[in-house]
């Protein structure tokens, strides 16, 4: 089994290639920490204190898929330390494979993609404007750099390269 964190920026296809891998590879779960964060109360007002109980949630919930033998697939935007090495060792503890994937298509590619996706209420309090767009790109890639077992892909064939990456 396996636990799968996919990182990048908003747009890059986080959310579409973990929901495309869970259809693909039943009954694997598309679990996305944004989703998890929307169905705490008061998130909007707090989106940072949500987060961090989304996170946990995630674990949570991460683990007992785990338990039972399915794979599990994380969309995050992560540019920090912190909730990657939980997640490598939720893998570690439950006898998963852990696989890291960034997803960076270049920056022009990541702004027309997300330019052109939908309003979602579940990724922000908070709009954002090209410049974080910008801002969480450089973040992601910076703190990915640091990350020696993440495969960094750059989206041309984004899912045929994501499951290759697994293998």
């Amino acid at each position: 089994m396996k636990l799968i964190l996919l990182n990048g920026p908003p747009g890059s296809g986080k959310s579409t290639l973990a929901r495309r891998y869970a259809d693909d590879h039943p009954p694997a779960l598309a679990l996305d920490v944004d989703r998890v964060r929307a169905m705490i109360g008061g998130w909007r007002t707090e989106p940072g204190r949500a987060g961090l109980l989304a996170r946990e949630l995630t674990l949570a919930a991460a683990r007992t898929h785990l338990t039972a033998g399915h794979d599990v697939v994380v969309p995050q935007l992560l540019a920090r330390p912190g909730f990657a090495e939980r997640l490598e060792e939720l893998a570690a503890e439950t006898d998963a494979s852990f696989h890291e994937i960034v997803l960076l298509p270049d920056l022009a590619e990541t702004r027309r993609r997300f330019a052109g996706r939908g309003e979602s209420e579940v990724e922000t309090a908070h709009p954002l404007t090209e410049e974080d767009l910008a801002t969480a790109y450089d973040r992601v890639a910076e703190y990915a750099s640091t990350r020696p077992g993440a495969a960094i892909l750059d989206g041309e064939t984004a899912y045929q390269d994501f499951v290759a990456a697994l293998t």
